[in-house]
């Protein structure tokens, strides 16, 4: 099954399946499957077609109907909108905003430029990778 350019296990139950579309979590699929007037435990391959567009109409039109602090881009930096992204719309913008950090040279630009973290979290003994892990012995 295909909603919103994601394709979707129709062996799931309709709650779970919706949470296969990139941008959409558990509480956000059980608002969306709630709107449409669909069963949450159903399977969603077994809907009639009618469902499934109410389904896909409920998801894309998230954002009129949800409050402003539940969808996942908040006050746009190019239009000051909120938006909810889905899917390849999501993914492009996180890396445009990466870019743009980078690009200005902000801390957090710097941080993801050279594969540190990010949101201030330790890191002498977390996050290693390659050769840096355990103790060199000298030899002697």
């Amino acid at each position: 099954m295909r909603i919103a350019n994601s394709d979707i296990d129709g062996q799931k139950r309709t709650v779970i399946g919706i949470q296969g579309i990139k941008g959409v979590g558990s509480r956000v699929a059980q608002v969306v499957v709630k709107r449409a007037g669909v069963d949450p435990s159903v399977k969603i391959g077994s809907l009639p077609e009618d469902k499934v567009k109410a389904l896909e109409e409920s998801v894309l039109t998230y954002v009129e109907y949800a409050p402003n602090w539940a969808v996942n881009r908040q006050m746009d930096y190019e239009t000051g909108a909120d938006m909810h992204l889905l899917s390849q719309d999501l993914t492009l913008t996180q890396g445009d905003d990466v870019n743009r950090m980078k690009m200005i040279r902000s801390y957090r630009g710097i941080r993801h430029e050279t594969h540190h973290k990010v949101r201030g979290q330790r890191t002498r003994s977390n996050g290693r990778r390659g050769l840096t892990l355990g103790v060199s012995k000298k030899k002697g």
